[in-house]
């Protein structure tokens, strides 16, 4: 995907999200959740993570769905380019940690993190899935690219999982083309 279509994606998607707190250019919101890894319960921080290079933080609606398997499954097969780009991958659900355990060995191949949207973490996003206008305690399917310095470049929703793959890793890679190692 050349630069001038990845800048067509990334406007396109600003327009979709005009409605979100996060927002391109905003600073995310940092948390500290329960998260899970190859089966292992650990505690999960974003600023950690962001010393390690941009976060590709992506919320979905429920472990074992479908459309969720459907997106950790194409997360996990492209890690390896995530990786090359320096990016870690984190999926977020506002499930219970054991389903988010066994979640993270089956559908994410223990190729990436998921952690618990605990509802602040889910209000501070923005990213309350909602039914008829109202909000639920599951989250939106919704991706975010966050540089080191906290900073959202790239934010999209929708509930077709494919574009979220793609998208976040053309934004990831765009914006270390930026950046030599």
């Amino acid at each position: 995907m050349g630069r001038t279509t990845v800048r067509a994606a990334l406007a396109l998607t600003v327009s979709l999200r005009a409605d979100a707190q996060i927002e391109p250019g905003a600073i995310a919101a940092d948390y500290t959740a329960q998260g899970a890894l190859a089966g292992k319960e650990f505690t999960l921080n974003l600023k950690k993570q962001l010393k390690k290079g941009p976060v590709v933080l992506y919320f979905y609606p429920m472990s074992f769905t479908p459309g969720c398997s459907a997106e950790a499954q194409a997360f996990a097969a492209a890690t390896p380019e995530f990786k090359a780009a320096g990016a870690t991958v984190i999926g977020m659900a506002a499930d219970p940690i054991d389903k988010l355990k066994d979640f993270s060995t089956k559908d994410c191949a223990s190729k990436f993190a998921v952690a618990q949207a605990t509802p602040a973490i889910i209000d501070g996003y923005d990213v309350a899935l909602k039914r008829n206008g109202t909000k639920t305690a599951m989250t939106s399917r919704t991706s975010f690219v966050i540089t080191p310095d906290g900073k959202v470049i790239y934010a999209h929703s929708e509930m077709s999982p494919a574009p979220h793959i793609r998208n976040t890793l053309a934004a990831v890679k765009e914006w270390r083309a930026k950046r030599p190692k």
